[in-house]
Parts: structure tokens; C-alpha cells; sequence
């Protein structure tokens, strides 16, 4: 699962939040030489004033009140040196908070350097808030994993495995059991924090196929209480063909995990051979995450048994053999 690097045009960075946030676009076009490329953004008002270390220009500008109120108590030659120190390096976009009005001046070296500038009738603060959660979603790590994701019981369960196994089988077998199919056969894993999240592309919504059967939609078929837009990867559960030779786990205790974008998810191996009932397996590693998240782990309290029976029977010969001496 390779991560991949991503880039935000201006215009469909615009495109696809300007209702949310309110854009209005003031240059005449988003023609300009920079991507928006980092989630974070950067107030330049130690650059109006003449402070240029450090200049975070790669990031999306934003201008409030406090900087539009220092540029207006300029003249007219600290004025154009205030915008020369701007527009002295690349920038990617300007969004002006709070509906203020730029000075034409303002507007006219923007085109120049190819630099879209937009407003919000936001409040700048509110507004930063805003507009970073919805960079920081967009620039989180992601990937892709051929697999199928359901929500059982709570428990997102990710369900991978060679091409024909009978994923798709298993969770056509969990939703019309009342569980919840969140991706089926390619599944896009976003990382939020410490967590991974999946969710399915949008063009294939819920679609499923089902060989011999072919395409049909979960959500038609099974009604909006069978689907879910995205959920938390929890478990691997890695199918494979039963090899008798192959040495199982049989007991649990050694807990596996696999790395999905650097995030550690516990993983399973489970065999898959005819007439055995995965769907109840399924629900069953379901179940069985949920207690060791509550702090019960049956094989752990099962071997802990075991040690206590045996130091127990050991105790009880000592006792014996000393009290026939």
C-alpha cells in the first residue's frame, strides 16, 4: 500500500469549497505558478512590514483585518514596498477574511504575478479553522488496498486476499445479515490522526459484483440502513486457501498486526475452505476485538487458567508427597 503525494489546484480548490466557505474570486482568473501543496496556512504581516524571515510563501496567504488595517496606514511608497516584499516570492493563492475591500493597487499586482486572490465574508479566526480541517483531510496520508470493508457489530473489518476467494461473497452474506458495507473490492484508506479510515471511490458508491450474478447496488437492493460512507479500519482479516500443511494459529496469543500507512491495525490469517462459515467467523473476530478493547482476552485468560492449574497440581503432590514422609 503505497502512499501517494497529492497537489491542490487553486481552481479546484475553489471549485469544490467556495459554497462551504464562502469564495468569491477578485483577480480574473486562477491562472497562476503554484499548487496549493501544504495544509497549513500563514498570515504575512511581519512580510507587509518588512520581516522576511521566514516567509512561508508555499502556503495559502491569508490577509484579515490586522493586515489590512496596517496597509491602509501606509502612504503611497510604503504602500508599493509592502507589496513588492509580497510578491517577492511564488505564491499560490491570497483569501482575504471578513469581506474587506482591496485596494485596486492590491488586485493589480496579484495579476501581475499570477496570484489568485479570493474573499470570504468569514471571520478570520473561524474562518482558519475552516479552511484548515478541510486541507488537512484533503492532504491526509492515503492509499488504496484491494479488499472489501464492512461494519460489523461497530468494528470496521477490512477483507483481503487474492482475486476469486469470495470476499464480496462474505460481505454480501454480512449485510443481509444487518451489517453495513462501507467499500467493496477497492478500498481508499485515509490516515486522521492515529487512526486509518476507508471508504469507497465515489464513482463506484456502492456497487458490488458478484460473479455469475454481476453488478448490483447494495444500497438498492438492501435499503440505507446496508451502507456507510466511511469507517475505522480495526482488523485485517486475510483470506486464504486452507493448506493442510500450513502451521494455523490455533490458540491467539501471539496478538499479529500489519502497518497501514505507518498506523499499526491487529491482523488475522484465516483459512477458507468449502461449506465453512466465514460470515460467523466474521462476526465472531468482530465480537472478539470488542472485548479485548474492554480488557477480556479469552486465550490470554484461558493460558493464565492453565499456568494457575498446574502450579496448582504442582502444590498439591508437594503437600502429598510430604505428608506420606
Amino acid at each position: 500500500m503505497a502512499e501517494r503525494k497529492r497537489t491542490y489546484k487553486v481552481k479546484k480548490f475553489f471549485e469544490d469549497n467556495k459554497d462551504e466557505l464562502g469564495l468569491e474570486l477578485l483577480t480574473s482568473s486562477f491562472k497562476g505558478q503554484l499548487d496549493i501543496t501544504i495544509p497549513y496556512v500563514y498570515r504575512p504581516a511581519f512580510v507587509l512590514t518588512g520581516f522576511m524571515e521566514n516567509y512561508l510563501h508555499k502556503r495559502v496567504q491569508i490577509i484579515g483585518e490586522t493586515e489590512m488595517m496596517y496597509f491602509r496606514s501606509l502612504d503611497k511608497g510604503q504602500k508599493r514596498d509592502a507589496l513588492k516584499r509580497l510578491f517577492s516570492e511564488i505564491l499560490c493563492c491570497i483569501i482575504v477574511t471578513k469581506g474587506l475591500e482591496l485596494p485596486d493597487d492590491f488586485i493589480t499586482e496579484a495579476e501581475k504575478f499570477s496570484v489568485p486572490v479570493m474573499r470570504t465574508n468569514q471571520q478570520t479566526t473561524f474562518f482558519i479553522h475552516m479552511l484548515t480541517e478541510i486541507l488537512n483531510y484533503y492532504f491526509a496520508p492515503r492509499t488504496t488496498s484491494h479488499g472489501s470493508l464492512v461494519d460489523v457489530y461497530g468494528v470496521g473489518l477490512l477483507f483481503s486476499g487474492e482475486s476469486g476467494i469470495g470476499k464480496s461473497e462474505i460481505v454480501l452474506d454480512l449485510v443481509e445479515r444487518g451489517h453495513r458495507l462501507v467499500a467493496d473490492d477497492f478500498v481508499e484508506i485515509i490516515k486522521r490522526g492515529d487512526v486509518v479510515i476507508g471508504r469507497g471511490r465515489e464513482h463506484l458508491k456502492h456497487f458490488m459484483e458478484i460473479r455469475g450474478v454481476g453488478i448490483i447496488n447494495i444500497m438498492d437492493v438492501f435499503g440505507i440502513r446496508a451502507i456507510r460512507i466511511q469507517k475505522r479500519i480495526e482488523v485485517m482479516v486475510q483470506l486464504r486457501e486452507w493448506d493442510p500443511t500450513r502451521d494455523w494459529d490455533r490458540h491467539g496469543l501471539d496478538e499479529k498486526t500489519t502497518e497501514i500507512l505507518g498506523t499499526k491495525v491487529t491482523q488475522l490469517v484465516v483459512p477458507i475452505f468449502p461449506g465453512k462459515n466465514i460470515t460467523v467467523i466474521a462476526e465472531t473476530i468482530a465480537l472478539n476485538h470488542m472485548l479485548k478493547i474492554y480488557g477480556f482476552n479469552a486465550a490470554k485468560k484461558l493460558d493464565r487458567n492453565l499456568i494457575d492449574l498446574i502450579q496448582s497440581r504442582k502444590q498439591t503432590r508437594r503437600y502429598l508427597r510430604n505428608d506420606t514422609e
